[in-house]
């Protein structure tokens, strides 16, 4: 089957594989990649002795692109369109979860998928195609929202000031191109020192973080694979950057603690039994192959927990640290 969408440039290199496949080894049975994007770690999984991998992405592109060599295995590989947050819906009993969190390289490719500031495309970045786009939000959002979406989603230490420009701007032309936009916030930054990120960095991710709900959607995946990983079960999450980590970290914690508590100095509470073991007991990073291999994995993040027999319990959003985002008085 043909499709109208350009290849994406380049072999897809999946982030933190080697040390992904250490930690959780030897692997076997059944796993669930809910972030299939390219199937760097699907393949990865299946090569390394998985018995079947589910391929989980919402952006129907990545499945289109899997065709040329999903068929080489068989029933070993199965296809499932939809989020990972509700992998639980698609899989129980399950031996392995990965988590590749983020863009992947296949959309920031695309220069029409609307992820890059560095590819003049539609101002999109919808990992599903569909919903309301980025567009959308710059031309509609107050600037109070916009600000609010770029500080705590970006951590963008200048969102009212690129907040302001972008709502000064759309009111004399729609801001509706990537190049639009990255153009906005350069003007509003000081220019980066050699070796630093391009200014619109943290904007960008605002606003798909924004557009894709995903840090709803990780506490809610989270939550999902521990309701589907069977007893002795790993979980793996690979985050690109500080909230992500620090979300995933903090799940972790509560989870290996009995007590329930992240902090030993928190009021004592009834004991409750473990939901996950530490299998790394900080995040691991890449090495320097790595970084001479893909520049990308410079700010990756690896964590890996196992998964107990003890049963679920309910967990909020601020446990994990979950930025919120704060509702506009009228």
């Amino acid at each position: 089957m043909t499709t109208d969408h350009p290849t994406p440039t380049g072999p897809h290199v999946p982030v933190l594989l080697r040390p992904l496949l250490k930690a959780v080894a030897p692997v076997s049975g059944r796993w669930l990649d809910g972030t299939f994007g390219a199937g760097g770690y699907t393949r990865g999984l299946l090569e390394a002795g998985a018995d079947q991998v589910i391929g989980v992405d919402r952006d129907p592109l990545a499945f289109e692109l899997a065709q040329p060599w999903a068929a080489d295995y068989g029933d070993r590989l199965v296809l499932q369109e939809g989020v990972f947050s509700k992998m639980d819906e698609y899989a129980q009993d399950l031996d392995g979860v990965v988590l590749d969190l983020g863009v992947s390289s296949m959309q920031l490719d695309l220069a029409e998928r609307g992820f890059s500031f560095m590819r003049d495309g539609p101002l999109d970045m919808r990992m599903s195609q569909s919903g309301p786009s980025a567009a959308d939000l710059v031309a509609e959002l107050s600037e109070v929202q916009l600000a609010d979406i770029l500080f705590h989603f970006g951590e963008e230490r200048a969102s009212r000031r690129i907040a302001k420009s972008i709502v000064k701007a759309r009111e004399l032309e729609p801001i509706t191109t990537t190049l639009q936009l990255a153009k906005l916030v350069e003007q509003c930054l000081p220019r980066p020192k050699p070796g630093k990120s391009h200014p619109a960095t943290r904007s960008f991710q605002a606003l798909r973080i924004a557009v894709n709900a995903e840090y709803e959607e990780l506490f809610n995946g989270l939550l999902a694979a521990e309701r589907a990983l069977k007893p002795g079960g790993l979980l793996a999450v690979v985050t690109f950057h500080s909230v992500e980590d620090r979300m995933v970290k903090r799940f972790f914690q509560h989870r290996a603690n009995k007590t329930g508590r992240a902090n030993r100095y928190a009021p004592e509470i009834e004991e409750i039994p473990a939901q996950f073991e530490l299998v790394t007991r900080k995040a691991v990073g890449p090495d320097d192959d790595e970084l001479a291999e893909n520049p990308r994995s410079r700010s990756a993040r690896l964590r890996v927990g196992r998964r107990t027999e003890a049963d679920p319990v309910p967990i909020s959003a601020k446990d994990l640290s979950m930025p919120q985002l704060k509702e506009e008085r009228k």
